[in-house]
């Protein structure tokens, strides 16, 4: 990951499977990640704009939208006319292969201008491009009204709009002679596409989105903002499935990892089922494509490639993860009203991953993570445990058998947990990481003990028992609010005091924002308002200075007077589990627990209302509209549900 370009100082537009990817200096000049990309590979690497011969003078470059940049440049083109600019130069640069030039003619004369667009691409793979094996540019031809240009993979073309006046193959140039009357607007648009396509028509964009457009209001503008961005970067980052175009998930993450990562798919679901179940629904029969049949040990489980755990753990297996992940979102969706028909097809395969879980624990305590000799990871036990006690209820709701020894097993888990993965020591002790082969306990705080908290919805407005008793809960909370883990902008990934502690080691140090969202939740969940208050309040601050755009992590520098988070270099943003916290976050302070099935909605919101009055609308409950609103005395109303749906106590 060291020799991948940065991406913190780059504009990222995204409206998978297209990507648009510009510098700080507005010119797509090639180098880094820069250019227009479809499905992973590099359409157009260069488009240089020249006016009278020279480059607009950059003052903008921002984000309008998830999909759309706008670059703003200036220049000064008649002889004496004083400091101002004659020329302004607007550039609308959009994920989907678009770029709008437009000039626009500030003086009292009317201009003749001759404007340049230089262009080149090298089709790369954006894997090849990280690892710095792109290769020269590619031989231009004149294509109809632009360019275009071949490879033993494909080929691409830019169209523009008017045509040009010349088309120079050999140079990459396309030319214009634009007349300008006085306070006058022309444009130049350019569209690039592969080779054989047509517009790029994504999720996101569509009548048929799976996500309801939530929406938040009240003393806090920039909660407005947050949700805003993040559902807009949601339908960004949401991909079809290829086989079933009906079904819907979303991408891990821009610009690294744009397909689909089965535990993040499943994490990120989860986390938006307030916008709906229809994105739910799909991920899981998606994945539930995928999961493996057949004779032997892994039957049952759905893969997922490793993923580094940092330096004192093996990578850890995400199948392992997305595997128990699969019936927790059934069973959370069938309680925020996913339709029974639907929780019906996609038992069987929850079933097989419970099957998976008993087989491979077998007549042991734990889940060990790599199956084979690796070590018993403390929040695989955390997920495992999850997904036993509620799909124990999803079975029984559906006369299954299997709900009985699923929890006979939870319980054991939890009494030998207890003791086996606590460390006790003066402060008032701590869940150890993990055990080594042979049960030597691994001590070293770190944010995946946040999953302990998340023990996940049952029936009724009830949160499942976790592995922790209440005593233990208590120090893990004193713990996760303590300096050496909240950064002041969110949790570390590991403790501050801990060996190895790096600030940008993504699994050593970094804030994981997923992470921090789910401490908050679960520390809410516990009663633990001030520490979940805490955490919160710094991710909110975290992510205005990231634009409301919360990266998957960055740097778990300390806060301090003045300060600003610092950029990890190579995150990706947006990230599909970075804006679903968003989602996680805002609902937490209105502490919404639906009951589906049985008509009952339960609101435990966070008392002390730390960010003030929040209101939330354009939510699904119960497949219907639902809006509710949390006073500043922490007071929660609901002010929008289906007409069937009881307020639970």
């Amino acid at each position: 990951m060291s020799d991948l370009p940065p991406t913190h100082t780059t504009l990222i537009c995204v409206a998978l499977p297209g990507l648009a990817i510009s510098g700080e200096h507005g010119q797509l000049t090639g180098r880094g990640l820069e250019g227009f990309y479809r499905g992973g590979r590099r359409l157009l690497a260069r488009c240089q704009v020249r006016v009278a011969g020279r480059e607009p003078l950059l003052v903008q470059a921002r984000m309008t939208a998830s999909d759309r940049a706008r670059l703003v440049g200036t220049l000064r083109v008649t002889p004496d006319s004083g400091p101002d600019p004659d020329v302004i130069v607007e550039r609308i640069r959009g994920a989907d292969g678009t770029e709008r030039i437009t000039l626009h003619n500030a003086t009292l004369r009317p201009l003749r201008l001759p404007v340049e667009v230089a262009l080149g691409t090298d089709l790369a793979d954006i894997g090849a491009i990280a690892s710095g094996r792109s290769g020269p540019e590619l031989p231009a031809t004149v294509h109809d009204s632009g360019l275009r240009w071949t490879s033993a993979d494909g080929g691409a073309c830019v169209t523009a709009h008017p045509s040009p006046a010349d088309a120079l193959a050999s140079a990459g140039l396309l030319r214009w002679e634009l007349d300008l009357p006085p306070g006058a607007t022309t444009a130049v648009e350019l569209r690039v596409r592969p080779d054989g396509t047509g517009p790029l028509r994504t999720v996101g964009r569509t009548a048929t989105s799976p996500l309801a457009p939530a929406r938040a209001s009240g003393d806090d503008p920039r909660l407005a903002a947050l949700l805003r961005t993040a559902v807009d970067d949601l339908h960004a980052l949401l991909l079809r499935d290829p086989g079933h175009p009906c079904d819907t998930y979303l991408a891990a993450g821009a610009p690294w990892r744009c397909g689909m990562a089965p535990a993040e798919a499943l994490a990120a679901a989860r986390m938006t089922l307030p916008l709906g179940t229809r994105l739910a629904a799909g991920t899981l029969r998606a994945l539930a494509r995928t999961q493996l049949t057949g004779p032997g040990t892994r039957q049952g489980l759905i893969p997922g490639p490793r993923r580094d755990a940092g330096a004192f753990l093996p990578p850890a297996c995400t199948g392992t993860e997305a595997t128990l992940l699969f019936p927790v979102l059934l069973a959370e969706a069938r309680r925020w009203g996913l339709a029974e028909r639907e929780t019906s097809e996609l038992l069987p395969a929850a079933e097989r991953c419970l099957a998976w879980l008993r087989t491979t624990v077998g007549d042991g305590t734990y889940l060990p993570d790599p199956p084979q000799g690796g070590p018993i990871r403390c929040e695989t036990q955390a997920h495992a445990h999850r997904a036993a006690v509620l799909g124990a209820d999803l079975l029984d709701a559906h006369g299954r058998p299997g709900g009985t020894e699923l929890r006979q097993w939870a319980e054991t888990a939890r009494r030998a947990f207890r003791t086996d993965f606590w460390i006790e020591d003066r402060s008032g002790g701590r869940p150890t990481t993990a055990l080594a082969p042979g049960g030597r306990p691994l001590p070293h705080l770190g944010s995946t003990t946040v999953h302990l908290l998340d023990t996940g919805l049952l029936g009724g407005g009830r949160y499942a028992p976790g592995l922790l008793d209440h005593a233990q809960t208590q120090q893990l909370a004193r713990l996760l609010g303590s300096p050496a883990m909240d950064a002041g902008w969110g949790l570390r990934g590991l403790g501050a005091k801990e060996a190895g502690h790096n600030p940008f080691g993504h699994r050593t140090g970094a804030v994981r924002v997923h992470e921090t969202a789910l401490a908050v939740a679960g520390l809410a969940a516990a009663g633990y308002e001030k520490e979940a208050a805490n955490l919160l309040s710094g991710l909110v601050d975290a992510a205005e200075h990231f634009g409301h755009r919360l990266p998957e992590m960055f740097a778990g520098e300390q806060r301090s007077a003045g300060s600003a988070p610092l950029p990890h270099p190579a995150a990706c943003r947006p990230a599909a589990t970075a804006a679903a916290s968003a989602i996680l976050l805002l609902t937490t302070l209105a502490g919404i627990r639906p009951d589906a099935p049985a008509r009952t909605v339960t609101l435990r919101p966070v008392r002390s209302a730390p960010l003030g009055e929040i209101g939330l609308t354009g939510l699904r409950v119960a497949e219907a509209p639902f809006a509710v609103r949390v006073s500043r005395l922490g007071l929660a109303m609901v002010e929008e549900a289906a007409d069937d749906l009881q307020l639970g106590v």
